[in-house]
């Protein structure tokens, strides 16, 4: 049986991965810094451990003897992340563990990045042959270097290694300073959502959506770098107004209350071409259709919360 290594297994898209795998035949050991709350997939071989430190991370690696890894894991504090420090010790972490996996026997690598390694001018169309990769943050230099690193010593060693290039992903968990996170804690508890706008175009894709095209990207033979995203142009507004009509408030956000980000292109969108033609993937629902379903997963999480807040 082929036994995985999913790394960031209990995130926004780690932790939907999980079931996929599982039903893929794999053997899946998940790694996450705390203890998985009681109900998390099974059967998972779960393994607490901070991948920020050398020697439990080539001891996890070794402990586990993978042949395949999905690395998910990295510091993603909204607002912070782009300037953080912490990009930096997270490529050295995740080159550690690449080689440790390596060195215990892995074959093939399935690692996270960013479409944040682009170039992004006023309208981008971003294709992994020809858009430049020039980023203009922290986090996306980082991210970028750490895929130039892995690919350079992937080749050296002969191993199987591809890239994946994460657009923007909405879905229950996400972070309530994120848009889908605060538009969704927002129509739920039936107050205002405040939205710039909102006529910036992206390429928005489900957090399940992408858990499966990262489960069928390691599942191919395909390598290099891949745009990870759903292959639809979506402003804004449609998202956040997908997400009201699903909550069954179309009257609640609020377009223009909040000023839009200086500087942000107005059209950020992702090519996948190879995502659909090599690995074989393109989403199966509309936007609605998960806009329903990102307000459903949402609406059970904080019932949950709500239970476990509750007096005994």
């Amino acid at each position: 049986m082929t036994r995985i290594l999913v790394t960031g297994a209990t995130g926004l898209i780690g932790a939907p991965t999980l079931a996929p795998l599982i039903a893929s035949g794999r053997e899946v050991h998940a790694v996450t810094s705390r203890r998985p709350r009681t109900g998390a997939a099974a059967p998972v071989h779960w393994h607490v451990c901070d991948l920020l430190d050398a020697r439990a991370t080539e001891a996890l690696a070794s402990q586990v003897a993978a042949t395949e890894l999905l690395h998910l894991a990295w510091y993603a504090e909204p607002g912070r992340v782009w300037s953080s420090p912490e990009n930096l010790r997270w490529v050295e972490a995740s080159l550690r563990l690449l080689q440790a996996f390596t060195e215990a026997g892995g074959r093939r690598a399935v690692l996270a990045g960013s479409c944040a390694e682009y170039a992004w001018q006023e309208s981008t169309l971003c294709v992994e042959s020809s858009t430049p990769c020039r980023p203009a943050t922290l986090y996306g230099a980082a991210k970028h270097g750490l895929h130039v690193i892995a690919e350079s010593y992937a080749a050296e060693l002969g191993l199987s290694l591809a890239w994946g290039r994460i657009f923007f992903v909405f879905g229950p968990g996400e972070h309530e300073a994120r848009l889908g996170g605060s538009v969704a804690r927002s129509l739920l508890r039936g107050e205002p959502a405040i939205c710039s706008h909102g006529e910036q175009r992206r390429d928005f894709i489900y957090s399940g959506d992408l858990a499966e095209a990262f489960v069928a990207l390691l599942r191919s033979p395909v390598e290099g770098p891949l745009n990870m995203a759903s292959g639809q142009a979506t402003t804004v507004r449609a998202l956040v107004q997908a997400l009201a009509d699903a909550c069954g408030r179309p009257d609640l956000p609020r377009f223009g209350a909040r000023p839009a980000v200086t500087g942000e292109p107005a059209e950020l969108l992702a090519d996948i071409t190879r995502l659909r033609d090599e690995v074989g993937w393109t989403p199966a629902a509309t936007l609605e259709q998960r806009a329903h379903d990102a307000i459903e997963g949402w609406r059970a999480l904080l019932k949950s919360a709500d239970v476990r807040r509750a007096p005994a």
